[in-house]
């Protein structure tokens, strides 16, 4: 009689951390809005970040010119030369800042860029170069934009961004989009300021998240998705339900064993 009771309590326990396991399925949309329809879009205004360059990261500079032995003298690759378009040879063949906020052009030497955005670096490059080459064309993108994903999310990792625009549903995609226990109320961004460290929670089900400005990604970004409970809850069900069938062949073999008495 006690083994039968601790059985259906077993069952009973298993039974709430089951209707616990259960994710809601407001909890797994992003942005439900009712406002939404077919005839007409919902406007949110952007709220877009001004990144201003630093130390330590990497610029890509090409430089144009009407003749192309000069371009190719100042740049690091040939114009006709193969560039490496993965993560390591744009690293290798970019220009990084230094501490002091400067980047060393060939010939040119010193530039300071630190503290500039991407546009104004472009153009206090170009002004330089111009005194050593008159018709000139100054190409300047940011290169070690990369963010780190962690969390429940399909593929974790630190992904590089080639888009000055690039979103937190951009950096999830590329993560493979959260998991079923992936919890979109509860996402917390992490971002490096010359202030120091900043950490912010973000709900994707909340349509004003949109027009945040940690909704647009800055680099160096690392975003953590925290799990549902219900994922603690559903591996606690899995173990009790084997303590369940443990239980349940332990009773049945004591009642027959005391039924062959």
């Amino acid at each position: 009689m006690r083994i039968k009771n601790a059985v259906n309590l077993v069952k009973i326990i298993a039974l709430w951390f089951l209707v616990n396991a259960c994710i809601p399925k407001h909890h797994i949309v992003y942005f439900p809005n009712p406002s939404l329809n077919k005839s007409s879009p919902v406007t949110t205004p952007n709220t877009l970040p001004v990144y201003k360059l630093q130390p330590t990261d990497v610029l890509s500079i090409r430089i144009k010119t009407l003749n192309k032995e000069t371009s190719d003298y100042f740049n690091i690759v040939p114009e006709n030369g193969v560039q490496q378009w993965n993560p390591a040879g744009l690293y290798i063949n970019g220009y990084s800042i230094n501490a002091e906020g400067d980047i060393t052009l060939p010939e040119v030497g010193k530039v300071k860029v630190a503290g500039m955005t991407v546009e104004e670096a472009q153009k206090a490059v170009q002004e330089k170069v111009k005194t050593y080459v008159g018709n000139v064309t100054i190409l300047l993108k940011l290169i070690s934009f990369k963010v780190t994903v962690l969390g429940e999310v399909n593929n974790p990792g630190y992904y590089y961004i080639y888009n000055d625009n690039a979103t937190l549903l951009n950096a999830l995609a590329m993560a493979g989009d959260l998991t079923d226990f992936g919890n979109r109320t509860n996402i917390v961004l992490v971002r490096q300021t010359k202030e120091g460290t900043q950490s912010i929670v973000l709900d994707l089900n909340d349509p004003d998240v949109l027009s945040s400005k940690y909704y647009y990604l800055m680099p160096n970004d690392a975003i953590y998705v925290q799990p549902f409970k219900a994922k603690y809850a559903r591996s606690n069900v899995n173990t009790l339900s084997v303590l369940g069938v443990l239980f349940g062949a332990i009773s049945s073999t004591i009642l027959i064993l005391n039924y062959l008495k």
